[in-house]
């Protein structure tokens, strides 16, 4: 396997910057997460990875070694489209081997690999069906053995999940790390669902207008995002604005929340507690509550606090005894706090 590095990558289409000058390293072995809005620049940045696309400046090094001049099928990548690709008039089998025909890989081993990878990818028993005859989670493990039956240094996806109804997805995502865990490849995966970045990733990159924000483990990023943007982007995040003063941030409502100097909190909404009384932490807003959510053994509350609305979940038990239109304490405890920069 091998460490992927790109260095001061950069990619203009027009007057647009797809990627300005990300530097980024993708551990050897690991599952890494590229995460941003559309046209961020992640996509960009996997197919210059994958060298579908020249970039204008910077390069890209897989096990230490410039690969500007590899040619796109001589740099040991598999890659998963989020179509999948996969050949209509060809069988499961025929698929995964498709790769190995192409390298002249003799029939026998050709053979063993592709029921390797298909014994992998839980399909063994599906190797002469066709694509048509296939649920869209078969497919998409269809296209995860023909890439990984090369045995490729780098794995590349972009997007595999996004076609799959979300009980499916769930469940894909669990057989996504389960195959990357045993095979071991280094593995990069674009996406722009929050949630399977947080689940599927050792390391996160989190990118917007074709430059690097924030990366590092998901609970590092996610407990301390240091900008707005990422606090919005990873999860859910009240942001409340203020201004410095002294050692604390002074509030719209004249609070004053000791050891911040920043000029916004951000306060996730799991982190939050509610109260008809006045509560016992120092760190608490006052506001009113305009609509309260069920969704199960979980809910939702809405809060009307300055003209903005504070968000606040847990379990649906814990809101039962307040009401719709009450004033209620917002409380959290020091360590739940996040000071943040602007955008």
């Amino acid at each position: 396997m091998a460490e992927v590095r790109v260095e001061a990558l950069t990619k203009t289409y027009g007057a647009a910057k797809a990627l300005d000058d990300v530097t980024l390293a993708f551990p050897d072995g690991g599952f890494f997460g590229l995460l941003g809005p559309s046209g961020s620049g992640k996509t960009t940045l996997l197919r210059a990875i994958a060298g579908f696309v020249t970039p204008d400046r910077g390069r890209v090094l897989i096990g230490g070694q410039p690969v500007e001049n590899v040619a796109v099928e001589d740099r040991e990548i598999g890659m998963v489209f989020q179509s999948y690709a996969l050949f209509p008039n060809m069988t499961v089998a025929e698929n995964v081997a498709f790769g190995l025909e192409v390298r002249r890989v003799p029939q026998p081993d050709r053979a063993r690999r592709v029921a390797e990878a298909l014994d992998l990818v839980q399909l063994g028993a599906l190797a002469a069906r066709k694509p048509h005859q296939l649920s869209g989670g078969q497919r998409q493990r269809v296209a995860m053995a023909r890439a990984i039956v090369t045995r490729p240094r780098v794995l590349l996806l972009d997007e595999p999940l996004s076609a799959l109804d979300k009980a499916l997805r769930v469940e894909m995502q669990v057989e996504l790390k389960r195959i990357q865990r045993e095979v071991g490849i280094t593995t990069i995966f674009v996406t722009h669902d929050q949630e399977e970045a947080l689940v599927l990733s050792d390391h996160i990159g989190i990118l917007k207008d074709g430059r690097l924000i924030r990366h590092g483990p998901p609970r590092q990023v996610y407990n301390d995002p240091q900008d707005a943007f990422t606090a919005r982007f990873l999860g859910e995040a009240n942001l409340l604005s203020g201004t410095p003063e002294g050692q604390g941030l002074r509030l719209a409502d004249g609070t004053l929340i000791p050891g911040l100097t920043r000029p916004i909190l951000a306060l996730r909404p799991e982190h939050l507690t509610l109260s008809a009384t006045t509560p016992e932490t120092p760190l608490r807003l006052r506001a009113r509550l305009r609509q309260k959510i069920f969704a199960g053994a979980m809910g939702t509350c809405l809060l009307d606090w300055q003209g903005q609305t504070i968000k606040a979940t847990g379990r649906d038990a814990d809101f039962a005894a307040l009401d719709e239109g009450q004033e209620v304490w917002i409380g959290w405890a020091p360590d739940r706090m996040i000071a943040l920069a602007g955008d």
